[in-house]
């Protein structure tokens, strides 16, 4: 692993990437489980809901709201990272928790189905389902369909952008009011400076994205192009407002500026944000000071957004 001037505050995984391969995906997908701490916060309340998925298969929701919050809520889709092959982390629960939180909002987190056995678009299709699902039960759930924002980290940051794409594309009954994208991959020709230069850095990087390519899109001239590749689709025009965050060494870093520029050049309200000295899912380290400034930011942008503060 190269020497990057990343921040020691990212200890120990300033220092770690994942093997990737197919055994030690599933190993890992064995062992991945929501923390326990969600059910223990005596400020909030979580509930469990099995919905149709893609094709009628059943998925989960988890819906994480303050205990005295008023209805009809905002609602947050929060769309975890991962590749697309490992569940979400304590980190990505610690997130949709303190949204719900501090954002005063429902968080829904769908459980959507990993690959290698659901490749793309699978996980896409899961989540779009999740979307239109709660729009469509926003009565019963107690959201205000007209605030339904969608946000997530690198693999939940492609799902994200490719949502509200497909809500376009589609003709959907709901109009995300907004899109949050954290460190996302956008760009499937995987060709950009930030792609060539960290083939080593921590916690992600270009030579593990090559490797998990194959498990995720064995297919991917069957895939659509807005599912694989977000900014290469035809138009970003008529996309609901952006926060976009990046870290400085990632390599997935050129990603993200490319698609705050071409939503801005689409007429696109963005709001863009590098973390310094950071590294590919540097909120692992939930109480790193850049961390704790970065979920900040996050909130406050969530809290606008709803016209909450």
């Amino acid at each position: 692993m190269g020497k990057y001037p990343i921040k020691k505050e990212f200890f120990p995984f300033n220092l770690f990437a994942p093997p990737i391969s197919e055994g030690f995906v599933r190993l890992a997908q064995k062992h991945m489980k929501p923390p326990r701490f969600l059910w223990k916060d005596p400020e909030a309340r979580v509930e469990t809901l099995s919905i149709p998925g893609w094709q009628g298969d059943e998925i989960t929701l988890y819906m994480l709201s303050p205990k005295d919050i008023e209805t009809p809520a905002p609602c947050f889709l929060h769309l975890h990272g991962g590749g697309f092959v490992f569940e979400g982390s304590n980190s990505h629960y610690r997130l949709a928790m303190t949204l719900a939180k501090e954002a005063r909002c429902r968080v829904v987190y769908p459980v959507y189905r990993l690959a290698p056995d659901h490749p793309l678009p699978i996980p896409h299709e899961d989540c779009y389902a999740a979307l239109c699902w709660v729009h469509a039960h926003a009565d019963m759930l107690g959201i205000d369909p007209e605030r339904i924002g969608i946000g997530g980290d690198s693999a939940g940051g492609t799902l994200t952008a490719a949502l509200c794409l497909m809500a376009r594309e589609r003709n959907a009954p709901v109009k995300p009011l907004f899109q949050m994208l954290i460190f996302p991959w956008l760009d499937g020709r995987n060709g950009s400076e930030s792609c060539k230069r960290f083939v080593d850095t921590p916690m992600w990087n270009s030579t593990l994205s090559e490797k998990v390519g194959p498990l995720i899109d064995p297919d991917p001239e069957n895939t659509p192009l807005i599912c694989r590749s977000p900014a290469e689709a035809e138009s970003h025009r008529g996309l609901p407002p952006a926060y976009i965050e990046t870290a400085e060494f990632d390599c997935l870093h050129d990603d993200g500026v490319l698609y705050a520029r071409l939503l801005k050049e689409a007429g696109v309200e963005v709001e863009y944000h590098e973390a310094k000295g950071a590294m590919h899912g540097f909120d692992t380290v939930w109480n790193a000071p850049t961390t704790r400034e970065m979920v900040r930011r996050r909130v406050n942008y969530v809290k606008r957004m709803f016209g909450q503060g």
